[in-house]
C-alpha cells in the first residue's frame, strides 16, 4: 500500500487540478441529455468520454453494460491488492435539459470559468463528481490501496431504466465493502457534508368525470356536480391548516442531523416577499425525514380559454416524497386509500399509482464511515455535518440490496447553491478540488483502517 501522507496527497491533487478542470469542461460540452426523444449521439459520446477518462486514470478493465431500453453503462474494475477491501465508485454522465436559454447568462453547453466556478449544464450534477472519481484514481497513479469497481450510468435523471432493478439480480458484479455515491456535495460551500438519508418517491394520479360534457354555468351551476370543484376539495384534504401532510400512514420523524438554516432555505428556494414556509417542526423533518405531497400536474380549463361552464372532468398528478425508511409502495397505497375515501359531495375518484422508488438511510457507525468523517474533516478543516436529501437516486437502494453489508457514502463536489437542474448551474473549483482530495484520502485512510482491523 502506498505511504502517501495527507500533505503529499493534497499537493498531488492540487497539481492535477488544471487537467481535471480541462477534462470537466470537455465533459460539460457534451449535451448528454437523457429522456425520450433525446438524440442518442451525445449520450454515446458521454459514455465514450467517461470510459476513456477511466482508462487514462489506470482502470485497465473498462467495459460497457448494455441493458434493454437503457443508455449504456460504463463499468470498470481494478483488482484489490491482497487482503485489501473493495470500493465501488458510482456516478452518472447524463444531464437534464438546459431549459429556457434566455435564463442562462452563458451557453449551457459551452463551459465558462469565472468567479472561481465552472458554469454549464452538468458541471455540478454530476460530471464534476465523475471527475472527482477520476482525480482520486490519478492521485494514486491508478494503483489505489483498495480494489475499485466503477458504475457510471447514463439514465439517472429519468429513472435509470433497466439498470435500477438490475443489481440485486447480479450481486457479484456490484459487491463491494464500501460504495461512494458521487452525486451529492456540501450543504453550503466550505462545510464538509455527508448525506445520510434520501427520501423515497412515488406518484399517484386521480381523476373524476361527472358530466357527459361541459354545461352552461348559469343553467346548471349550483346543482350539477362540478368535477373541478370536487378535485379541489380532495386536494385540500392532503394537508392540514399548517401545511403538514395529513394522509394517515405516511411516516415522519424529527430530523436530528445538521442542514441549512431557515434563512438559507428561504434564499435557496427563492421564496417571494415575506411569505411563510409551510408545515411545522424543524426544517429537516419537513424536507428530509418526513413526507411531502406536491401537485405536479393538473388538467383543468385554462384561464385564457375559459368559458362559463361547469367542468365535466378534472385530473391531477401527485408526487409524494417518502420517509427514507418507509416502503414507497406502502406510502403510495396510503395516499391512494386516502383519495378513494375522500368523496366530496358524494363524488368518488378513479385513482391509480405510478412509479415508486424507495429511499435510503445510511449506517453512520462503521469503520468506513469513521474514515470518511476523518477524511472530509481533514480536507475541509471543519466539522462534518450530516444531512438528508429530499430527492432520490434510484440506484442507491438497488445497490444496497446487492451488497447489504456495504457502507454507502453519499458525497460529492456540488453545494447547495449550485443551481442544479436550473439556469447557470455551476460547480466551485474549490469544492471540486476538496471533493477529489477527500475521496483520494479516504481510499488510503480506509485501506489502513481495514488492515488494522484485520490484523
Amino acid at each position: 500500500m502506498s505511504d502517501l501522507s495527507s500533505p503529499e496527497l493534497a499537493a498531488k491533487v492540487h497539481a492535477l487540478m488544471p487537467q481535471l478542470q480541462r477534462d470537466l469542461e470537455d465533459l460539460v460540452r457534451i449535451p448528454s441529455i437523457s429522456g425520450d426523444g433525446m438524440p442518442a449521439e451525445p449520450i454515446q459520446a458521454g459514455h465514450d468520454a467517461v470510459a476513456e477518462l477511466l482508462r487514462g486514470a489506470g482502470v485497465e478493465k473498462v467495459w460497457t453494460l448494455e441493458l434493454p431500453d437503457t443508455n449504456p453503462i460504463v463499468m470498470g474494475e481494478i483488482p484489490a491488492p491482497p487482503g485489501a477491501p473493495t470500493v465501488l465508485l458510482y456516478s452518472h454522465y447524463d444531464v437534464v435539459p438546459a431549459g429556457d436559454l434566455e435564463e442562462w447568462d452563458t451557453d449551457p453547453f459551452e463551459p465558462v470559468t469565472k468567479n472561481g466556478a465552472i458554469y454549464g449544464r452538468g458541471s455540478a450534477d454530476t460530471k464534476s463528481n465523475i471527475m472527482a472519481h477520476v482525480g482520486a484514481l490519478r492521485a494514486w497513479d491508478g494503483k489505489p490501496p483498495v480494489g475499485i469497481k466503477i458504475v457510471i450510468e447514463g439514465q439517472e435523471e429519468v429513472g435509470g431504466g433497466a439498470l435500477t432493478p438490475y443489481p440485486p439480480t447480479n450481486p457479484e458484479l456490484f459487491w463491494a465493502d464500501v460504495m461512494i455515491i458521487g452525486d451529492m456535495g456540501s450543504v453550503s460551500p466550505g462545510i464538509p457534508t455527508l448525506t445520510v438519508a434520501l427520501r423515497g418517491m412515488c406518484e399517484v394520479t386521480f381523476e373524476v368525470r361527472t358530466l357527459a360534457s361541459a354545461k352552461h354555468s348559469g343553467q346548471y351551476g349550483g346543482a350539477a356536480p362540478d368535477a373541478l370543484v370536487a378535485l379541489v376539495q380532495a386536494l385540500a384534504t392532503l394537508h392540514d391548516e399548517h401545511g403538514n401532510v395529513a394522509v394517515e400512514g405516511l411516516r415522519r420523524e424529527e430530523w436530528t442531523g445538521g442542514g441549512s438554516s431557515e434563512d438559507e432555505f428561504y434564499a435557496l428556494a427563492e421564496v417571494q416577499g415575506d411569505l411563510p414556509l409551510i408545515g411545522t417542526g424543524n426544517l429537516g423533518s419537513r424536507v428530509w425525514s418526513g413526507p411531502a405531497i406536491t401537485i405536479v400536474g393538473i388538467d383543468v380549463p385554462s384561464v385564457d380559454g375559459a368559458v362559463n361552464a361547469v367542468s365535466p372532468y378534472a385530473r391531477a398528478k401527485l408526487n409524494i416524497r417518502v420517509h427514507p425508511e418507509q416502503d414507497a409502495a406502502e406510502a403510495q397505497a396510503a395516499v391512494i386509500a386516502h383519495l378513494q375515501q375522500t368523496k366530496p359531495f358524494g363524488i368518488g375518484f378513479t385513482v391509480s399509482g405510478g412509479a415508486t422508488g424507495n429511499g435510503f438511510a445510511a449506517r453512520t457507525e462503521s469503520l468506513a464511515y469513521d474514515a470518511a468523517r476523518e477524511s472530509w474533516q481533514a480536507t475541509w478543516e471543519a466539522d462534518v455535518v450530516k444531512v438528508g436529501v429530499g430527492g432520490s437516486i434510484p440506484l442507491v437502494n438497488a445497490l444496497q440490496q446487492a451488497a447489504p453489508e456495504a457502507d454507502m457514502l453519499l458525497v460529492g463536489a456540488t453545494d447547495g447553491y449550485a443551481n442544479i437542474h436550473g439556469p447557470n448551474e455551476r460547480v466551485l473549483l474549490d469544492e471540486f478540488e476538496k471533493a477529489t482530495l477527500a475521496e483520494a484520502d479516504f481510499l488510503g485512510r480506509f485501506a489502513a483502517a481495514y488492515a488494522r482491523a484485520q490484523a
